[in-house]
């Protein structure tokens, strides 16, 4: 805000100085200097009460300080009251320790000779009246923590913090929204220019049909592009047509019941290996289609070099349709530009790709690709363009772009994406929410503050506008995105108060809700592990009637459970739990349907695979695991991850101090197919491969980007770009733009 006022002040000098307004100028370049709230720059309001401070400057401290409280705190709810008198308490200390530590006794004296009458009656100050006579008061157990370095820097960033979160909730006047409304006309004159090109593109395509086209397009499936207007029928018939040399053969068990046709256990496929998991299928149909591909290449490198400017314009044409979909994103200008250097590489006549072979070694020409794909590597270039000027065809995505979401001051804790993908809710430790949107530009919509410890979020699926927040007070608030106020809030259960989880029914109005009891700080560095896992509740309640609507049993103990997830029709509920057991519940019946030990120790983070055959978790012994679920406990693939990847999170700082954060929030999330997964890392997300083999990962790219751990990602895939989120404990949120690249 403190910038958008500068800039503001700028345009209002322009303005005045052009209509000759000359005492009107001067009356506001004195009004500016002589401004107490520093052009909103919180930076500058703390600096100027430290300067107060160490000045010994004590009437003009409680001035300043009754100013900013007759000007902004007077105008909070009364709830946040008694946090603008700790602040004001912290203040005064602050004060007076600064005048002992510089020894300075009469101002120490003079502080409490002019606050008797004010500071008398309050009980945290009853003790300090014997402060200037205690010799060493620094050694003194009582008053030892406000001199030391820690708490000084405590105090000022939560001030900082404070007054930051104030001036984002204060409403603004119209004129500050300038830069936003040009950034919002600037954005809607190049889509208007896109669609321009977009509509030559299609004229130009209907006067020159295509012939041999060879160039794979990047599009979604159709069943992800129209899935909320698919029923589950329709649903299972698309997905069924996706299927390639698989027979379906149906399941013995109760839980082809609730998948669709092309989700159960695929019979043996015609030259796949006996016992072979439904992920190395995929990969066998991924590789008879390279080979294919590769049969098509070598028929193509037999034509003369026009054969191959056809390609370049089927590729041209190719990318148009492209744009159909990218049009409404700023960021098209990247994505374009990519696009361009891919068209001029396909361009290439075979002479020419023979040359550049002949320079880089490890770049093979469309002709000599072989059909088994090399291993990727973490130093294969991830771009056209890149050193060494070649195109690997290996790397399934392009890193276009890196955006940075900063309004957050302190750890973030969870970060999540609507069903629609139209807005992010993200919230730190300090129980800040930000509500805010990436498309067209990035903008906070709403903020919420709670007076109370929050612990979860969850997006509502129907309708996708309302947020669900569970406390550490045993409630959850029903928050509308659109209105900016809670609808209601729900009592779940006093005995568990900690509300660990929360899971939407992607079918209907009714959540799951996770409760534990406060036998368990929560905090690694603050309690050592307990030997018996924290007693716990697993609830089923609806939206619409505010009410819960049954109790799970949890065998062989009530239990807390840290994490859930729902399959894609809401038929199935997998959960983790701090016992390391994973319990699969039937929402039909409405009970636990097995059940298996899965990691030594808590279960961090439980997904659903693509095909909804396999359960993947994460767990406190660093394992990464793929369960079958027609096979009670029975391993898929296992691999070991670091301590970045699986938590606990450690931040370390100066003078020793040491920040630990238990994993909350998603931990792993994939793409639009299931074929790569999103992990946290010390600096930034990592993108797996799922080969379904040994190793059960392999890396493809490394997003980076972030100074501290990632502690949650989510991953948003729209058509041929994905957002990929990464969130770290310095509360930065880094928003990666990939584009998916077909081999």
């Amino acid at each position: 805000m403190g910038s958008a006022v500068e800039r503001t002040d700028e345009h209002v000098r322009e303005y005045l100085t052009y209509r000759g307004f000359t005492s009107t100028l001067k009356h506001l370049d004195s009004d500016i200097k002589a401004d107490k709230e520093k052009g909103f720059r919180v930076d500058k309001i703390i600096e100027q009460l430290v300067q107060l401070v160490q000045s010994f400057d004590l009437s003009g401290l409680k001035e300043y300080w009754l100013y900013l409280d007759r000007r902004l705190f007077c105008r909070l709810e009364d709830v946040y009251r008694s946090t603008v008198n700790k602040l004001r308490t912290s203040l005064y200390r602050y004060y007076v320790i600064n005048t002992i530590q510089k020894g300075n006794l009469e101002k120490t004296q003079e502080f409490f000779q002019k606050q008797v009458s004010e500071l008398q009656g309050q009980p945290e100050w009853r003790d300090w009246f014997v402060l200037p006579f205690i010799p060493n008061p620094e050694q003194n157990s009582a008053f030892a923590p406000y001199f030391s370095r820690q708490w000084a820097d405590t105090f000022l960033v939560s001030l900082h913090n404070f007054l930051s979160v104030l001036f984002q909730c204060m409403p603004q006047p119209v004129l500050l929204s300038f830069d936003a409304e040009v950034q919002k006309m600037t954005t809607l004159t190049e889509e208007n220019e896109q669609l321009l090109q977009l509509l030559f593109a299609l004229q130009t395509e209907s006067r020159d049909p295509r012939e041999g086209d060879t160039l794979v397009q990047h599009k979604l499936p159709l069943y992800v592009q129209n899935m909320d207007r698919l029923g589950d029928t329709e649903l299972d018939l698309v997905s069924s047509q996706r299927s390639v040399s698989a027979v379906t053969t149906p399941s013995r068990n109760f839980f082809s019941t609730f998948l669709p046709q092309a989700k159960r256990a695929p019979g043996k496929p015609a030259q796949a290996i006996s016992g072979s998991s439904p992920s190395q299928a995929a990969v066998g149909r991924r590789d008879a289609s390279v080979n294919q591909a590769a049969k098509a290449k070598e028929a193509t490198q037999a034509k003369e070099v026009k054969g191959a400017s056809s390609q370049a314009a089927s590729s041209e044409s190719a990318y148009s349709q492209s744009q159909m979909f990218t049009s409404n994103n700023p960021r098209h200008k990247r994505i374009q530009e990519h696009e361009k250097e891919r068209k001029e590489l396909f361009s290439k006549p075979p002479s020419q790709l023979q040359d550049r072979r002949g320079e880089v070694g490890d770049v093979e020409t469309p002709a000599e690709t072989s059909s088994e794909p090399p291993e990727p590597s973490s130093s294969r270039s991830c771009a056209p363009g890149a050193e060494g000027g070649g195109l690997s065809v290996e790397q399934p995505f392009i890193k276009l772009s890196q955006e940075e979401y900063g309004e957050h001051h302190s750890s973030i804790m969870h970060c999540r994406v609507d069903c629609s993908g139209r807005r992010v809710a993200s919230l730190d430790v300090d129980g800040v929410i930000k509500v805010w949107s990436f498309n067209p530009i990035m903008q906070t919509k709403a903020t919420i503050m709670s007076k109370s410890p929050l612990l979860s979020l969850e997006w509502a699926t129907k309708p996708d506008r309302l947020l669900l927040l569970g406390s550490g007070v045993g409630t959850v608030r029903l928050y509308d995105t659109d209105a900016k106020k809670n609808l209601y809030e729900m009592n779940i259960d006093e005995t568990h108060p900690r509300i660990l989880s929360l899971a939407c029914s992607p079918s209907g109005t009714s959540f799951v809700c996770s409760a534990a009891a406060l036998g368990r700080s929560g905090h690694v560095e603050s309690a050592p592990r307990l030997p018996f896992p924290v007693s716990g509740q697993l609830l089923l309640w609806d939206t619409k009637t505010v009410k819960q609507q049954l109790q799970f049993c949890l065998e062989p103990e009530p239990v807390a459970i840290n994490c859930t997830a729902f399959n894609h029709n809401g038929n199935l509920l997998v959960t983790g739990a701090a016992d390391g057991v994973i319990r699969l519940f039937d929402m039909q019946r409405y009970e636990s349907a097995m059940s298996w030990r899965a990691h030594d120790g808590e279960v961090y983070s439980v997904e659903f695979s693509y095909d909804e055959n396999t359960v993947f978790s994460i767990g406190e012994d660093g394992k990464f695991i793929q369960w079958n679920i027609h096979r009670c406990g029975v391993k898929q693939s296992e691999q070991i991850l670091p301590q970045d990847a699986t938590g606990p999170f450690v931040l370390s700082g100066y003078s020793g101090y040491k920040q630990v954060q238990v994993p909350r929030g998603r931990l792993f999330a994939f793409d639009s197919e299931g074929q790569h997964v999103l992990t946290c890392s010390s600096s930034g997300g990592l993108i797996y491969r799922l080969s379904g083999g040994d190793p059960a990962l392999d890396r493809v790219l490394s997003l980076g980007g972030h100074k501290a751990p990632v502690v949650t990602v989510d991953w948003c895939s729209a058509v041929d770009c994905g957002t990929c989120l990464t969130a770290s404990m310095d509360g930065k949120i880094k928003l990666s733009t990939l584009l998916a690249q077909k081999s």
